[in-house]
């Protein structure tokens, strides 16, 4: 947190871009731009940089975060990647993938930014913006998105200022997040790759590259994730969500989708494509729950969503939201 008691804003140009990699560079806290939503970053190799995240996010500290690196190279050199997460690396990255591998021997993500696991997660985003940054920086940069821990996450710098304004040093604004639903993550840890949670790159898509069907997560043996994300209440309002809605109840915000059920007015709608495009719903689906819940309503009834392509992903997503907390 600055000394103002408010985060300073920085345009994402040359001179902002500048800033905010030498705030990282002194251990300080800042948000920036990725293509699926705005990560609220710090240096992954400093213990107390990477407190300040948790601290910052009321995060769970079991909850491991994602380390960002500016390409390729840099992001294999803290990792152990076997075939299948090569593929993967070459096939998708830059982009929405994070690949959760073997901690390699001269990793430099901390532990605490691992959860004290042996395995470290990493991707190389496709944002311009983001990569530059992580190039000034040199370091891998952590950066779970930049939210409150288990709320609706960011795709503009005005949610992330709505969230944590005065918890965070600085946001670099990039705009807004075309993809608008995190990162896939596939865990590559020896056996056969795993899908920890779909994202921005869809299962086809990957089964495509690997020539084989992934598998799900393992049935967990304690409390902690394996990979970031995966907490079962996630990504929610205050209101209560409650989805596949054929109707609407008395007092209820409405999620719509291609113009479909639920059938109603509702307190306030909104329709995460009236084309039924599920790329354009992802890329809406969090700014619209942030706009239902403001409308201060108990409840969020939400249409059916398909389960294909990126509609695996924007479920997953609901369904957290809707979990019990």
């Amino acid at each position: 947190m600055n000394d103002l008691g408010s985060s300073l804003r920085l345009t994402a140009d040359a001179a902002g871009i500048a800033e905010a990699a030498r705030r990282l560079g002194l251990g300080q806290t800042v948000a920036f731009p990725t293509e699926t939503v705005y990560g609220l970053g710090a240096d992954a190799s400093d213990p107390a940089a990477v407190a300040r995240i948790y601290t910052a996010k009321d995060r769970p500290r079991f909850n491991p975060l994602i380390a960002h690196l500016a390409d390729a190279a840099s992001a294999k050199a803290q990792g152990v990647f076997d075939g299948a997460a090569s593929r993967l690396a070459d096939a998708f990255w830059p982009g929405p993938l994070t690949l959760v591998v073997p901690a390699g021997p001269d990793c430099t993500v901390c532990d605490l930014a691992r959860a004290g696991l042996a395995s470290v997660a990493l991707r190389v985003p496709g944002n311009a913006i983001a990569r530059d940054l992580l190039a000034r920086v040199g370091r891998p940069v952590a950066g779970p998105s930049a939210n409150r821990s288990g709320r609706v996450s960011p795709t503009k710098a005005a949610h992330v200022l709505a969230d944590l304004d005065g918890r965070i040093d600085a946001i670099l604004d990039g705009g807004t997040a075309p993809v608008g639903v995190e990162s896939t993550v596939v865990a590559c840890l020896g056996g056969p790759p795993r899908l920890l949670r779909p994202g921005g790159v869809t299962r086809a898509d990957l089964e495509r590259v690997l020539g084989c069907a992934l598998l799900g997560p393992e049935p967990a043996a304690g409390t902690a994730p394996i990979g970031p994300g995966l907490l079962v209440s996630h990504y929610a309002p205050r209101a209560r969500v409650r989805l596949d809605a054929v109707t609407v109840e008395p007092g209820e915000a409405v999620l719509r989708f291609g113009g479909m059920p639920p059938v109603g007015a509702g307190v306030t709608s909104h329709d995460l494509s009236p084309t039924a495009d599920l790329g354009q719903a992802a890329a809406n689906l969090f700014s619209a729950l942030r706009v239902l819940d403001a409308s201060g309503a108990a409840s969020i009834a939400v249409a059916p969503i398909p389960q294909m392509g990126l509609g695996e992903a924007i479920n997953d997503r609901l369904r957290r939201a809707a979990a019990p907390r």
